[in-house]
């Protein structure tokens, strides 16, 4: 197996068990929340997912930091200094400041280790679309891609990575600045579910809206028939914001179409911050996003 490391951050979402089979190192962000500080291990380890969904539906305001440059130093060095190379795949920059300081830390390391390699990939993802990316690149080193060849690869599918999901409380949103008053106030009163994706530039855009929880989720599906690259035959990944009764139906409608597998998991402290609970998210590779 080729000598290098694949490295993320924790707003992946990828499944601990995951991450640990293609030894992918994940730098936790913070959460912060009734006055405390918790970092989002993929784990689960620094924050019960549950209680802190649970504070949210409270209404309890949470924010969030991004891992810093200081944390990726420390975290890559002795990396290098054992004689391995990086490839970091880092949250989108339009979301978080996270991957600049991951790239900054990798720039400063650079003339310190000049025998190692250091490459770092703006992933343009957020939640289990980066952990999808994450996941596809970690297998291509396993099959022996060199740390080239899987940053390229990186680069080269990030655009077909799909993000389609929706939220169950616009007043969540408009906590966070997504939507306005009026819209929260009217949207909820006629049972309007906004239906979203992150686009080309990592940005999160509200795309269209549907009439009722069910039918947001069934466009989910219909958006992974429109756009899906053999269904199949790939993975789909779905993270959600503590509603798996919402997943399963999601699952049901994807075997419709074909889909023989996915991986499940929560909507990660740092993304949930600002998506609230009863998010319901779908991720994979299609024609475009």
């Amino acid at each position: 197996m080729p000598d290098y490391i694949v490295m993320t951050d924790s707003s992946c979402d990828l499944p601990a068990e995951v991450a640990e089979q293609f030894e992918i190192p994940a730098l936790p962000l913070s959460t912060q929340i009734e006055g405390k500080t918790y970092r989002n291990y993929i784990d689960g380890s620094g924050v019960d997912i549950q209680w802190f969904y649970a504070r949210l539906r409270e209404k309890q305001p949470a924010t969030t930091s991004a891992v810093n440059m200081q944390d990726f130093t420390a975290a890559m060095e002795p990396i290098l200094q054992s004689g391995r190379d990086i490839l970091y795949l880092g949250f989108s920059s339009a979301l978080s400041s996270t991957y600049e300081a991951g790239a900054m830390a990798a720039a400063e390391l650079a003339p310190k280790y000049p025998e190692r390699k250091i490459f770092t990939v703006d992933t343009l993802c957020a939640s289990l679309g980066q952990g999808l990316l994450v996941y596809l690149t970690a297998q291509e080193r396993a099959r022996g891609y060199t740390i080239e060849e899987a940053r390229d690869f990186a680069e080269r599918t990030k655009l077909h990575i799909c993000h389609w999901f929706t939220v169950d409380d616009l007043f969540h949103l408009k906590r966070g600045g997504r939507v306005s008053a009026a819209v929260a106030v009217v949207g909820s009163m006629l049972g309007i579910k906004p239906v979203m994706h992150v686009d080309n530039l990592g940005r999160l855009i509200n795309v269209e809206k549907a009439r009722g929880r069910r039918r947001s989720i069934e466009r989910l599906a219909e958006k992974a028939e429109e756009l899906g690259i053999d269904l199949a035959n790939q993975t789909v990944f779905i993270s959600h914001g503590d509603c798996i009764g919402d997943v399963r139906y999601l699952e049901e409608r994807l075997h419709a179409l074909g889909v023989k597998k996915t991986l499940v998991n929560y909507v990660g402290p740092v993304i949930g911050a600002h998506s609230g609970p009863g998010t319901l998210a779908m991720f994979f590779v299609g024609r475009e996003r």
